[in-house]
């Protein structure tokens, strides 16, 4: 199996997960990366910028640029650059090579419509009018929404190559570390504004992801001190939190995603499920707060049922499950 794997240089979550899924599935000489990819082989980023590097590949992904005899075309992001990276290949590419798109965009609207948030919807109808793309595995797929057979739900994962050691050393009660990229993390967080120790531990209103004072695997570490973490929407229904903190062994209360989710986390199994309208919210941290048991016995399963389903190596088993069936 050789794949190239033509992607954007911005961060794209789903676009690095998937990467790095590829490689740990079918090794790193049979995957090429167009264009080169910097930090895919230089270890220059912190977490979660550098969740697509792959560890001692520098001096051999140099010399593995060969796109010869390729199986597949995956196009990595719905950015403009890699499109138009695509663009630039795609008379080159043989019709009996398949097309996948890895559409990891906020937008629930439509394939590729995250190109319109850019001013750049020109694209899409030069990407989808030039050739057939065969299959698109798409992130912020809706839950009762109709879309045609070639098109699955994909979303995010972990890629346990970037956890760090976890002390568990419980500093905090209750965090929600986030950014009000969408209306109900404002009302989380003003709801949750004098309660437990959310003032003291940082869960609060008017906070940047670039000043954030927990970063890289600093971070991770952190979600490993927290009694309860909870998770919110942001610009799209999935979110890397709702993957970190079940894979790293900690506790989350959450929103109920409104995206499908193949082998998505269970009620009170592996995650606890508020109402929409946080009307139980502070009612659950409160219980699980007072009972340790149920709260690490849920975070255990939750590391176990991570580990069978949600890696970065399992999503691209789950993609190659899909290919050829439509």
């Amino acid at each position: 199996m050789k794949i190239l794997y033509i992607n954007s240089k911005s961060a794209d979550y789903v676009q690095d997960l998937t990467y790095t899924g590829l490689v740990k599935n079918f090794g790193f000489q049979n995957i090429v990366d167009y264009p080169w990819n910097k930090k895919y082989h230089i270890p220059y980023r912190k977490y979660p910028k550098n969740i697509g590097y792959i560890k001692n590949s520098f001096i051999l992904s140099l010399f593995n640029r060969s796109i010869k005899d390729i199986d597949y075309v995956f196009i990595g992001a719905s950015k403009v650059d890699c499109l138009e990276n695509y663009l630039e290949v795609i008379d080159s590419i043989p019709s009996k090579v398949p097309i996948v798109l890895i559409d990891g965009g906020d937008r629930s609207d439509g394939i590729l419509k995250d190109l319109e948030s850019y001013k750049r919807a020109d694209l899409i109808e030069k990407v989808l009018s030039k050739r057939k793309i065969d299959y698109i595995f798409k992130r912020e797929y809706l839950i009762n929404t109709e879309y045609n057979n070639n098109i699955f739900p994909l979303p995010m994962s972990f890629n346990y190559n970037r956890m760090p050691i976890i002390d568990y050393d419980f500093k905090y009660d209750v965090s929600f570390w986030a950014v009000e990229s969408h209306k109900i993390r404002k009302d989380v967080l003003d709801l949750l504004e004098d309660k437990f120790d959310c003032k003291s531990n940082g869960t609060q209103r008017n906070q940047k992801f670039s000043k954030y004072k927990r970063k890289g695997s600093e971070y991770l570490k952190e979600l490993g001190r927290c009694k309860v973490v909870l998770n919110f929407r942001g610009g799209g229904w999935d979110t890397m939190r709702y993957w970190e903190v079940p894979a790293i062994g900690s506790f989350m209360i959450s929103q109920k995603p409104g995206i499908i989710i193949p082998n998505n986390y269970r009620d009170e199994k592996e995650v606890v499920f508020c109402k929409d309208d946080l009307s139980d919210l502070v009612e659950l941290c409160e219980y699980y707060l007072k009972h340790d048991d149920k709260r690490e016995r849920i975070a255990k399963s939750a590391m176990e049922y991570t580990k069978v389903y949600h890696t970065d190596e399992k999503r691209v088993e789950y993609i190659f499950s899909k290919i050829g069936k439509v």
